[in-house]
């Protein structure tokens, strides 16, 4: 009788709380929330402050340390859960896109799926459905898709996967045609799809129904020609690529026509070893991840080097094997602190840098 009151009483807590709203923290414990960049001792004007950081459950109130886990610990003490709950965290996060909904969207390799921490209804979500009798092996990068869709990279799967703006699997294409999968990038206008094809030293294009258009690119290291292309972003008409082992990025117009290349191979700061993750901001600023140095740099448009944040470390703003960064329409800059287990958030605060 006892057992079963304990259990009566677990039901009436879980029905009573399951679907409480949480809220969302940037700000979690032990952040030095406002720190900027450059550093406030010096005479220059912060141009970056430093606003967040996203782990997992810890960033809602009601997930990690409120009454939904305190439920499905609960559940499991009474033997209704087959083991106790593991907490829902980032392990090794690559790369990410904030969608129309302000939905904060991250790619977890390790975890094989996409956290989605939606700030708007309180609530962290998990997909790891690719299709619909296959999971997520490899999960790269993201684009939004025509019609609210959402584009996936795997790179194990080597295809592109739409999800609908549920998370539900609606359709792939790429198989039989792309090598290994990584950045993609999709242009409204013209209905193009853009992937890096790591593996194959070149770019793909698609249209929106997964057909092959075209491909740029070649293995070699002169101008236009790639070395294991990683990301790619979209800005204004141009395709910035990470070419990653050329150690330099390339841009491209549309067409696949090269117009410039910039960074170069060294060990100074600002140079270029592994470059990964590229994103691009509303004013042009160019940032990209330079995950051997464990920096994030910011160009401006024309390939100019203005400046570093980060470093090798665990601490806040340092980095340990960066991975990806995208942009908002608010100009925050996420960045995917692949071994740190987290995505570091940071706010361009304006003005010419």
């Amino acid at each position: 009788m006892k057992h079963c009151s304990a259990i009566a009483l677990v039901f009436s807590f879980i029905a009573g709380c399951a679907q409480p709203p949480g809220v969302m923290r940037y700000e979690v414990d032990g952040i030095d929330a406002g720190r900027v960049w450059p550093a406030s001792q010096t005479r220059e004007m912060p141009r970056y402050r430093m606003i967040g950081q996203l782990f997992g459950e810890s960033n809602f109130a009601a997930a990690g340390k409120g009454q939904g886990g305190l439920a499905k610990a609960l559940r499991w003490a009474v033997g209704l859960d087959e083991r106790a709950p593991d907490p829902v965290v980032l392990q090794r996060p690559q790369s990410g896109m904030v969608d129309e909904m302000r939905r904060i969207l991250v790619t977890d390799i390790s975890r094989q799926a996409i956290l989605v921490f939606d700030e708007a209804a309180g609530l962290l979500d998990v997909w790891d459905r690719a299709g619909k009798n296959i999971g997520f092996v490899a999960p790269i990068a993201l684009a939004p898709g025509s019609n609210g869709q959402l584009l996936v990279t795997d790179a194990e799967l080597k295809r592109v996967f739409r999800l609908s703006a549920k998370g539900t699997p609606i359709g792939e294409f790429g198989a039989g045609v792309l090598k290994r999968p990584t950045g993609i990038a999709r242009d409204a206008a013209s209905k193009q799809v853009f992937v890096a094809d790591i593996h194959a030293h070149d770019i793909k294009v698609f249209d929106d129904d997964g057909n092959l258009l075209r491909t740029f690119g070649r293995a070699g290291s002169e101008l236009g020609e790639l070395s294991y292309p990683s990301h790619l972003a979209l800005a204004d008409g141009k395709l910035y690529v990470s070419d990653t082992m050329n150690a330099r990025i390339q841009v491209f117009d549309l067409s696949g026509r090269v117009l410039f290349q910039f960074g170069q191979r060294g060990l100074n700061l600002g140079n270029l070893v592994h470059p990964k993750g590229i994103a691009v901001d509303d004013e042009g600023n160019v940032y990209v991840v330079e995950s051997y140095h464990d920096h994030l740099l910011v160009y401006d448009k024309t390939g100019r080097f203005l400046m570093a944040i980060g470093g090798t470390g665990k601490s806040n703003a340092e980095f340990y094997l960066p991975a990806g960064v995208w942009t908002d329409r608010n100009n925050r800059v996420f960045v995917a602190d692949m071994f740190n287990g987290r995505v570091v958030i940071f706010q361009f605060l304006g003005g010419d840098l």
